[in-house]
């Protein structure tokens, strides 16, 4: 073989490992940003959790205050609320892997008063939260909507019911498995389950 013909192979060979080194990734774009999307994507899949657990704005005397509650879950996830002025009811999970709460998720929003305190419990996965809000609760007025919410897995998304004109919510039962919760007050209850969420308001 001649001179020409062994440099036109070698620059052959040279180019078909070019193009199979390259399958990994985009053309015309590096393999750092590469790297990058592959990092986002996997941000994106499992939740942002980077952020500071936040308080309620709202002054209070006596610690801890009433209007933030917390509860661990078995595999060692945490679920956190608060109210803020004017706002409403806002909720972060913390990722134990990550080391760091989500951004905070608005549950319900309102701009009138909060009432009496926050109560969260879980049980198998499922978290269930009740808080109450009226125009002059700060004035010791009686509530005047009534929130039940419930979470299934990570709390990224609220199942929540919303009764007016009603005392609170005093007690919440979570069923073992996590199928069905229970909100009651005296007589009055709130069933809320997997298969069939909250009943649907009048």
């Amino acid at each position: 073989m001649n001179r020409t013909g062994a440099t036109a192979l070698a620059v052959g060979a040279a180019a078909v490992l070019g193009l199979v080194a390259g399958c990994g990734q985009s053309a015309g774009r590096p393999r750092d940003d590469a790297r990058g999307d592959a990092h986002h994507m996997s941000r994106a899949a499992t939740g942002d959790h980077s952020h500071p657990l936040r308080k309620s704005d709202i002054p209070w005397s006596g610690s801890p205050s009433p209007f933030n509650a917390q509860v661990e879950l078995a595999d060692g996830r945490r679920v956190a609320m608060h109210y803020l002025r004017g706002k409403g009811l806002f909720a972060q999970d913390y990722s134990p892997r990550a080391k760091g709460w989500s951004k905070p998720a608005l549950v319900y929003g309102t701009k009138t008063d909060a009432c009496q305190g926050i109560t969260l419990k879980a049980k198998d996965g499922t978290v269930a939260a009740f808080g109450d809000f009226g125009v002059y609760c700060a004035d010791g007025e009686p509530p005047t909507e009534s929130v039940a919410a419930v979470a299934v897995g990570p709390p990224a998304k609220w199942d929540k019911h919303v009764k007016k004109d009603f005392d609170g919510w005093e007690k919440t039962v979570v069923a073992p498995g996590g199928e069905k919760v229970t909100f009651s007050r005296g007589s009055d209850t709130l069933r809320w389950t997997k298969a069939a969420g909250f009943p649907a308001l009048p």
